[in-house]
C-alpha cells in the first residue's frame, strides 16, 4: 500500500483508506460483522486511514469502529489514522443546519471519542461550513481542540479554495475532503491547486462515482430503495441510463488494461497529485480488495490521456447533487 504524508502532520498515511459511511445503510443494508470484516481486510493490507463522521448511521459507523478497536485490543488503534467530522445538526424546528461554534464541535467530538473508544482522533473535520461564521474563527476553534489534545490535525469538508486560503491564515489546515473522481471534476477549478500550494491534503470521497466507475454499477431496480440515490439527478432517468452508456467505454478500457474498473478509477484520483488520498466505501470485502488495488497501480502519461479520451471532462448526465443535497457544500469557479 502506498503511503503519503497527510497535510502538516508528521505521519505517513495509506493513500487509499476506508470510507466508513458505508458502515451504515447508506448504499444498502449491511451488518456489523461485515463492517468488522472490512476493517480486518484493511489491517491485513496495510491500510491505516479510516474516515467516518458523527452523522453516519447516527453514530453507528463510529460505534462499529470503536467495537473493532475493543475486540482487536487497544494496541490496534495505534495502527490507524482515524478521521471524523461534525457540524451537521438540527435547529429547534428540526430543520437541517450547520453549527461551527467551538461548544458544539467539542461536544460532538467528545461523543465521537466515546463511541470509538479512543482518547483522540488524528484528524477532525468541520463537515459543513456555516456561512454565517467567519471561517478564520472556525479554524481557530479547531486549533483549540488541537491544543487540548483531542485531535492532531484539522480539516474542512467541501469548501471552496478561497475559504481554504482564509482558514489557513489562522491555522494550518491538514486536509480538505471533497467529492473528486472522473465523474466530479470541479475540484480542478482551484481546489486541487490550492491544497498543493498550502501543503493541505485533498481527501477524495466518491472516487468511483457512486458506482458508475465500477464493473457493476448500482442497478436501476435498486435505486428507488436508496434514499439518497433515488432523488440524485445522476440516478434519475434518463440520466441513469445515459451515464451507464457513457461509462461502458471506461469499463472496456479497464478490461483491456487487465484491472477492475474500480481499481482504475481510484488509481486515476491518486495520479492527480502526491497530496491526493482516496477514501472509497463499500459493504463488500471482495470489492474492497478491488479498491485497494487502485493504490498499487501507477498510471503513465499515456494511460491518463487515454482515460481522458474515454471519459472527457463533462461526460456525466445530471448534477452531482439535487437542490436539497447541494445545501451546504460550497460551489466555486
Amino acid at each position: 500500500m502506498k503511503m503519503r504524508k497527510l497535510g502538516h502532520l508528521d505521519t505517513a498515511v495509506s493513500a487509499v483508506g476506508v470510507g466508513a459511511m458505508s458502515f451504515g445503510n447508506f448504499y444498502g443494508p449491511t451488518t456489523e460483522e461485515n463492517s468488522l470484516s472490512i476493517l480486518d481486510a484493511a489491517a491485513n493490507a496495510g491500510v491505516t486511514h479510516i474516515d467516518t463522521a458523527n452523522v453516519y448511521a447516527m453514530g453507528g459507523s463510529e460505534a462499529v469502529i470503536g467495537k473493532y478497536f475493543s475486540l482487536r485490543s487497544a494496541a490496534k488503534r495505534e495502527r490507524f489514522f482515524v478521521a471524523t467530522k461534525a457540524s451537521i445538526a438540527r435547529d429547534a424546528d428540526g430543520n437541517r443546519c450547520f453549527r461551527n461554534d467551538l461548544e458544539h464541535l467539542e461536544e460532538e467530538l467528545n461523543k465521537s471519542l466515546i463511541r470509538m473508544k479512543t482518547d483522540n482522533v488524528d484528524l477532525f473535520y468541520v463537515h459543513r461550513r456555516d456561512p454565517n461564521v467567519p471561517i478564520e474563527e472556525v479554524a481557530g476553534a479547531l486549533g483549540v481542540l488541537v491544543e487540548k489534545g483531542k485531535t492532531r490535525g484539522i480539516g474542512f469538508s467541501e469548501i471552496a479554495p478561497s475559504s481554504l486560503r482564509r482558514a489557513a491564515k489562522e491555522h494550518p489546515v491538514d486536509a480538505v475532503q471533497s467529492e473528486y473522481s472522473l465523474s466530479v471534476r470541479a475540484p480542478e477549478l482551484g481546489l486541487v491547486q490550492a491544497c498543493a500550494e498550502l501543503s493541505t491534503s485533498l481527501v477524495a470521497f466518491g472516487p468511483v462515482g457512486r458506482s458508475f466507475l465500477t464493473d457493476e454499477p448500482i442497478s436501476q431496480c435498486s435505486v428507488p430503495k436508496l434514499d439518497f440515490l433515488r432523488v440524485n439527478p445522476r440516478f434519475v432517468e434518463p440520466n441513469y441510463s445515459n451515464n451507464i452508456l457513457a461509462t461502458n467505454g471506461f469499463r472496456g478500457l479497464a478490461s483491456e488494461m487487465g484491472v477492475p474498473a474500480a481499481s482504475l478509477a481510484v488509481a486515476w484520483v491518486l495520479a492527480q497529485g502526491k497530496h491526493l488520498f482516496a477514501i472509497p466505501g463499500t459493504r463488500s470485502v471482495a470489492h474492497f480488495e478491488e479498491l485497494l488495488l487502485g493504490g498499487e497501480i501507477t498510471l503513465t502519461t499515456a494511460d491518463l490521456a487515454t482515460i481522458d479520451k474515454v471519459l472527457p471532462v463533462g461526460w456525466a448526465h445530471g448534477d452531482r447533487y439535487s437542490v436539497e443535497q447541494a445545501f451546504g457544500p460550497e460551489r466555486f469557479c
